[in-house]
């Protein structure tokens, strides 16, 4: 089992309930070590003091805010613990709101929330049934690592889950941050429209996440595999996309609708040709 990466308390009105936080998502990229072109020597990086060029231990190693250059006003842990007292060890749920409010560039890094031991989770239960048949998350504000976070508490599969968001400040305005962007009401023509809404009705799908990996990552492996076996790589440059532009435009949305109902027909096709041996049987809910 995993280890939970903080414990807690999970609250709502005068109800609480033990919890324990754990990281919801992994990552399989591939990991590289640095080492010098040449030899087969590690290349570490280290704390080193820039004034004296020694390295420095991590205990003795504090946070400092610079007011002026070389000025600065050093915090110790303890002090930031001081100002936000138990927001380190509670998540107060002061509100709920409707998910569907929330717009998605908000959430930030997703948790499971379990009960930390089973003698809570019948209140744990009850949160979880609540907020799944009133559809609403809880948010809060709790302090991790020693830094604060908005998150949102809902309901999924018979448990929490819980996300960290971003403060309101902290997302940028797209008008700022993005050139090129069209302006508000720029005109595009009717059949356009039209051919380019039945595209994406026709390439429309039913979300499965198994569906998508990482071939980046699989790509990789192979060529740590090929290279580690002496063998030559292929290095392949891709096709070269060309941009639509406004004249072809028509032209290029009519032969992307003829594409796609060749592959929805020779999707259809092939799974009428399957062996009905092949073929999974689902369960029908009532």
């Amino acid at each position: 089992m995993a280890r939970p990466i903080w414990t807690g308390v999970l609250s709502f009105g005068l109800v609480t309930v033990p919890v324990a936080l754990y990281s919801a998502t992994e990552s399989h990229t591939v990991s590289f070590h640095q080492i010098q072109r040449g030899t087969a020597d590690r290349v570490r990086n280290k704390r080193v003091n820039e004034r004296t060029g020694e390295e420095v231990p991590y205990g003795e190693i504090v946070k400092g805010y610079e007011l002026a250059e070389g000025e600065y006003v050093i915090v110790e842990p303890e002090e930031l613990e001081q100002i936000s007292p138990g927001r380190s060890k509670t998540i107060d749920i002061r509100g709920f709101v409707d998910l569907d409010q929330v717009d998605p560039i908000f959430f930030g890094t997703t948790y499971y929330l379990g009960p930390k031991g089973k003698e809570y989770t019948k209140v744990y239960a009850l949160l979880v049934r609540a907020l799944e048949q009133s559809n609403k998350a809880g948010i809060s504000l709790f302090s991790m690592r020693g830094k604060e976070y908005l998150t949102a508490v809902r309901a999924e599969n018979g448990m929490l889950v819980s996300h960290t968001m971003h403060f309101a400040d902290e997302v940028r305005d797209p008008l700022r941050e993005v050139d090129d962007l069209p302006a508000a009401g720029t005109a595009v023509g009717e059949k356009e429209l039209a051919a380019a809404k039945q595209l994406i009705g026709m390439l429309a799908v039913d979300w499965d996440p198994d569906e998508y990996h990482d071939t980046f990552a699989e790509q990789v492996r192979d060529l740590i595999e090929a290279k580690a076996a002496g063998k030559e790589i292929a290095v392949s440059q891709g096709p070269q996309e060309t941009p639509t532009n406004v004249v072809d435009l028509m032209e290029v949305l009519n032969r992307s609708l003829a594409t796609a109902k060749d592959h929805a027909t020779a999707g259809r096709e092939a799974e009428e040709t399957k062996p009905a041996r092949g073929r999974t049987r689902k369960a029908v809910k009532p």
